[in-house]
C-alpha cells in the first residue's frame, strides 16, 4: 500500500471536512425542522440565551406568524418572548409565556407587564393574538403564535427571558449575565434583528462565537483525534512508513489537542456569558477530555525507550487513555449538537464522517492482519528453508546412515 497516498488522502479529507463544518454552522436557523412541519420565511438567532426567532410577515393583513425557540432549558423552566411597543426594557412588554403546568401539559398564554416585580399573570395584550401554543422538545421550549401588529408599524423592541417554575409559581429570572442582556429590536418587514443597548454583542457575533466553538471541537476532538489513532495503529505495520507513522501520529494528535484547547476555551467563555443556561453533561465531558488530553501530552514527554522495563506499562496507559479520549470525544460532539438544538444536518454529516473513518479502520485492520500473518509464514519458511519431516530432519538422518 502507498502510505504517502493514504496520508495525503486523509489530510485532504480533514481539510474538506473542516470546510463543510464551517459552512454547515452557517445554516443554524434556516434548516431547523419543527415537529408540526411549520415553515417560516425568516429566522434570526438572538444574541443571548440560546434563542431563535422564526417568522412570516403578511403585509396584506399586517399579521405575523412566529415561532420563538428557547434552548437549554428544563421541563421546570418558563420562557417568555415579548414586544415592547413604547419602551426599551421589560416594563410595558406584551409577552408570550410558556411553561409546563401541574397536569404535565405545556401551557402557553399572554401576559402584559406593567412594571418590574410582575408575577407574569395571564391577561390580554394591547394587540391581538388570535393563536398561541407551545411545545417542549429536546430541552427546547417553543412558542407558536400569530400577532396582529399595531397599524403602520413593523419595527419593535423585543425582549426574551427564562426562569424557573416552583410549585406552579413562575420565579424571578436571573438578574445578571445574559438574562440582563436579552433585549434587542426586530423589524418583521425587513427581516432584521439587532441587539439593544444592553445587549452587548450582536446576534451574528454571538452566533459566530458559538459556531467557532462547535467547529473547533468537532474537527479536533471528534475527527483529528480518531485520525491520529488510525495513523498509529495501521501505518506502522508498513516498513516503509517507519518512523513517519510516529511523526504523523504525534503531529496529528498535537494539532488536535491545540485546536481542542482553543475550542474548550471558547466553551468556557460561552458558559460564563450564559448565566442560567446549563449543559452539565457536555461541560463535564469537555473538562474530562481536557484533563485526559493534557495527561497524554505530558506522557509523550515522559515516554520510556522501547527496551525500558516500564515501557509496557506506559504503552498500556497510553492506549487506554487514548481510546477513552476518542470515545468521550465522539459522545461529546453529539452532546454539542443536542445543545445547539435541532441540528439534524450537522449530526447526519458527522455520523457520515464517523462511518467513513470506521470503514477505513475496518479495511486497514484486515490489511494489517493479512500482512502480519504473511510475514509470520515467511519468517517460519526462512527459518526452516527445507521444511520439516521427510524433506528435513529425516532426510539428513538417512544420509548419515547411508
Amino acid at each position: 500500500m502507498d502510505t504517502k497516498l493514504l496520508t495525503s488522502n486523509l489530510v485532504l479529507f480533514s481539510s474538506i471536512l473542516l470546510t463543510l463544518f464551517t459552512f454547515s454552522y452557517g445554516q443554524n436557523c434556516s434548516t431547523h425542522q419543527f415537529t408540526n412541519n411549520n415553515l417560516f420565511s425568516t429566522c434570526n438567532p438572538l444574541p443571548v440565551l440560546n434563542s431563535f426567532l422564526h417568522w412570516t410577515y403578511h403585509p396584506d393583513n399586517h399579521t405575523v406568524d412566529l415561532a420563538y425557540r428557547h434552548g437549554g432549558v428544563t421541563e421546570s423552566s418558563w420562557v417568555a418572548w415579548a414586544l415592547n411597543l413604547d419602551g426599551t426594557g421589560m416594563a410595558g412588554c406584551q409577552s408570550l409565556i410558556a411553561f409546563r403546568n401541574s397536569s404535565g401539559q405545556i401551557h402557553a398564554y399572554t401576559s402584559p407587564i406593567a412594571g418590574y416585580g410582575t408575577t407574569l399573570t395571564e391577561g390580554a395584550l394591547s394587540f391581538g393574538v388570535p393563536r398561541i401554543s407551545a411545545e417542549f422538545v429536546r430541552s427546547e421550549m417553543i412558542i407558536f403564535a400569530t400577532l396582529e401588529l399595531p397599524i403602520n408599524r413593523t419595527s419593535f423592541t423585543q425582549v426574551w427571558q427564562n426562569g424557573q417554575v416552583s410549585e406552579q409559581a413562575l420565579r424571578v429570572h436571573q438578574t445578571s449575565g445574559d438574562n440582563m442582556r436579552s433585549v434587542g429590536t426586530v423589524d418583521f418587514a425587513s427581516g432584521q434583528t439587532s441587539a439593544g443597548a444592553g445587549g452587548g454583542i450582536s446576534a451574528s457575533a454571538r452566533q459566530r462565537r458559538r459556531n467557532i466553538h462547535g467547529v473547533l471541537n468537532a474537527v479536533s476532538w471528534g475527527v483529528l483525534m480518531p485520525m491520529g489513532a488510525i495513523f498509529a495503529r495501521y501505518l506502522k505495520v508498513f516498513k516503509s512508513a517507519n518512523p513517519a507513522w510516529f511523526y504523523l501520529h504525534a503531529g496529528c494528535q498535537t494539532v488536535a489537542y491545540a485546536v481542542g484547547v482553543a475550542g474548550w476555551g471558547t466553551g468556557l467563555k460561552l458558559g460564563s456569558d450564559s448565566v442560567g443556561i446549563r449543559f452539565d453533561t457536555h461541560r463535564n465531558i469537555g473538562i474530562t477530555l481536557f484533563c485526559l488530553g493534557t495527561l497524554q501530552v505530558f506522557a509523550l514527554l515522559l515516554r520510556p525507550k522501547p527496551d525500558h522495563k516500564f515501557r509496557l506499562y506506559w504503552n498500556i496507559y497510553h492506549h487506554v487513555t487514548g481510546y477513552t479520549v476518542i470515545i468521550l470525544s465522539i459522545i461529546n460532539v453529539f452532546e454539542g449538537f443536542d445543545a445547539l438544538n435541532g441540528q439534524k444536518n450537522w449530526k447526519k454529516a458527522y455520523i457520515g464522517v464517523i462511518i467513513f473513518l470506521g470503514a477505513i479502520a475496518v479495511l486497514l485492520e484486515a490489511i494489517t492482519w493479512f500482512i502480519v500473518i504473511k510475514r509470520k509464514k515467511t519468517s517460519v519458511s526462512d527459518k526452516y528453508p527445507h521444511g520439516n519431516g521427510t524433506n528435513g530432519y529425516a532426510s539428513r538422518s538417512h544420509d548419515q546412515t547411508a
